[in-house]
């Protein structure tokens, strides 16, 4: 707007020329017609700062604001398609300078146009007012008669289509088959069962999740219980034991990075990787009996010979095959630890995403296995794939009639170490003497039952505040108890949160004291609305139950609580020492249990300290100074 008024005085006496006037007409009406558009945002601007998250009474006014603000759009857009033809018509002859300004504004208008209908296409929920019908309380409302029973039928289908069709359009890009359409549907019913009990935007996410890094950072920094520091003081035996599973760890860490491939080689050298990988992999080519699925320029194959520093002849299979519930894996002879290992590879694409999203549990009944329990459905589709791989197509017997008397190890990172948990369960019968390293697997991948029988063979290796180690259904509708909680419960307004959450996440400092409505009040009396609905500390969402009070229900629950495989050490950054060009981060490792990560935590490194290149680097320097200390 300033441009054009600036324009418009600048150039108010050259409008003369043949067709200046049309131009003269246009820029004043478009000089007019943008003030109004921007009185109407300061207005939704102003009114949006209104009152709280959970107050949306100073906002009441919003709507109409809104449905103005739209109401502009329909001179906005003839205004643009009035400028395109007046711009384009050969009878106007003025000062290139003006025409070609002019055509500038008419590009931007339509610009501006274009990407406001994308936003409002992604922001827009189809489901409107059919989500209230979610939020009230489905004990006392009366659904005897087929009337209403038939109208909640007609709002979860309808919220499971809409949640099917976003799926579908993000992976618009992937072939798609009836293991897809299955997929897509279960993860629709998961995202409709999640959010269906909400009405709250990413905006009132996010200052939820600033709130409560917040005072999650002020729970940590009070002083440790007595009690709390004892426990963490092992033995001089199980000292021994994890320094032990420590330099395992980091031995087994190098094969469960190289399942990545050449993306994760690019990513930890990103200057030498590709002159390196064009040097040395055309000369390796796998014969087609050892390699399966697409390895273009064998940039693959070579990736994973410079990760592990095996040779060509140390590899019994690769496989690179990708589809939904089925992951590249490759098995390898490892002389130094006199072990086969089969090395499962992490979510690298949207079908591993889609493998992830697979939630749903499913029983796995195993002969000669009493622990039988519920799993991850769509990372047991994984490990059933594999499985059929290593022995039906007689991989493992290959190996094994190389070298008998190696052991077999099964490694992975995320979901690879999610599916070689299960895999080595499955295994575990054939193989007695097998283990299996799961580097910062999935959270929600196993019942209490087999967790407990794998601890006598499944190593796993969590790092610092992991985002993916804790995600189970139930920690996802903890924290969203934990988000409705604290921000139906600040009075402070949204805009404020976030600018102080932004500043905290970036500069750091002292955790902020919001007040809350909380101030000397019972927290047991947190039954206040959000945004004018009734509240989620009163109603579970249907997705999974469990609470004391709500045993009564018969049916068991879609998503109960499952747990991480195995023995569990957890590697924390004990102290960091920061430089200009370098950081010294000290690491400590401990034996933990999985009721330490029963618990979404909120950190800047939740999502880093998942990643193979950090994990791994932890495990080598506890190695080294494990070793160090040997030495000395």
């Amino acid at each position: 707007w300033i441009g054009i008024l600036a324009l418009y005085t600048v150039h108010k006496g050259q409008f003369n020329c043949p067709g200046g006037g049309l131009l003269h007409s246009y820029l004043l009406v478009l000089l007019i017609l943008l003030a109004s558009i921007i009185c109407a945002l300061s207005a939704l601007v102003y009114i949006s700062m209104q009152g709280t998250i959970s107050n949306p009474g100073p906002r009441k006014s919003l709507p109409k604001l809104l449905y103005t603000r739209l109401l502009l759009y329909l001179p906005e857009f003839i205004w643009a398609v009035v400028g395109a033809v007046w711009v384009s018509d050969s009878s106007v002859h003025c000062e290139k300078t003006v025409i070609n300004v002019i055509i500038g504004t008419v590009i931007a208008s339509w610009v501006i146009i274009i990407f406001t209908i994308i936003g409002v296409v992604i922001v827009f929920d189809p489901l409107g007012g059919k989500k209230t019908f979610y939020l009230t309380d489905t004990v006392n409302r009366n659904l005897e008669s087929s009337q209403s029973g038939q109208l909640l039928y007609n709002v979860k289908n309808t919220a499971t289509r809409v949640w099917e069709k976003r799926i579908r359009l993000l992976c618009c890009c992937i072939v798609q088959d009836d293991d897809h359409r299955v997929a897509f549907t279960s993860i629709a019913e998961l995202f409709r069962t999640y959010f269906s009990d909400t009405d709250l935007v990413p905006s009132d996410i996010a200052a939820g999740l600033t709130l409560l890094h917040q005072e999650q950072d002020k729970m940590e920094s009070c002083p440790k219980e007595p009690e709390e520091v004892l426990c963490h003081s092992p033995s001089s035996l199980v000292a021994d034991d994890l320094d032990i599973e420590l330099e395992n760890a980091a031995h087994y860490m190098l094969f469960a990075a190289a399942a990545y491939g050449w993306p994760y080689y690019i990513y930890t050298n990103p200057f030498t990787a590709l002159c390196k990988l064009n040097g040395d992999c055309c000369g390796n080519r796998p014969t087609d009996s050892d390699i399966t699925g697409s390895d273009r320029h064998n940039f693959h194959f070579g990736s994973i010979l410079k990760i592990t520093g095996l040779q060509y002849r140390d590899f019994i299979h690769i496989s690179f095959h990708n589809k939904i519930y089925e992951i590249p894996f490759f098995v390898a002879l490892d002389h130094k630890k006199e072990a086969i290992v089969v090395a499962v590879r992490g979510t690298l694409s949207f079908e591993d995403i889609l493998t992830d999203l697979s939630a749903d549990c499913e029983d796995l009944t195993l002969e000669d296995v009493l622990e039988n329990g519920f799993v991850h459905k769509g990372i047991t589709q994984a490990a059933n794939y594999i499985y059929r791989k290593l022995i039906n197509d007689g991989i493992l017997n290959q190996a094994f009639t190389i070298v008998p008397e190696y052991k077999l190890v099964i490694v992975g990172h995320s979901l690879g170490g999610g599916t070689a948990s299960i895999l080595a369960i499955m295994l575990r019968n054939s193989f007695p003497t097998l283990r299996c390293y799961a580097f910062s697997p999935p959270g929600g991948l196993l019942s209490k039952s087999l967790a407990d029988y794998t601890k006598h063979f499944i190593i796993s290796v969590i790092v610092g505040k992991d985002l993916v180690a804790r995600l189970s259904m139930p920690n996802m509708e903890d924290l969203k108890r934990r988000i409705v909680r604290i921000v139906a419960n600040c009075n402070r307004p949204k805009y404020q949160i976030l600018l102080r959450g932004c500043w905290y996440e970036v500069f750091g400092g002292d955790p902020d004291n919001f007040p809350t409505e909380l101030d000397g009040r019972n927290h047991d009396a947190l039954t206040q609305p959000l945004l004018a609905e009734e509240s989620l500390m009163v109603h579970r969402s249907p997705s999974y139950s469990a609470l004391e009070d709500e045993s009564h229900l018969n049916s068991p629950p879609q998503y109960p609580h499952l747990y991480l495989p195995g023995k569990i050490i957890h590697i924390v950054e004990e102290s960091s020492s920061r430089r200009l060009c370098s950081s010294d981060i000290k690491y400590t490792a401990r034996w933990s249990n999985e009721s330490v990560f029963s618990s979404i935590l909120i950190s800047p490194k939740m999502i880093t300290d998942h990643m193979p290149d950090v994990v791994l680097k932890a495990l080598n320097s506890l190695s080294q100074e494990h070793g160090s200390c040997i030495s000395c």
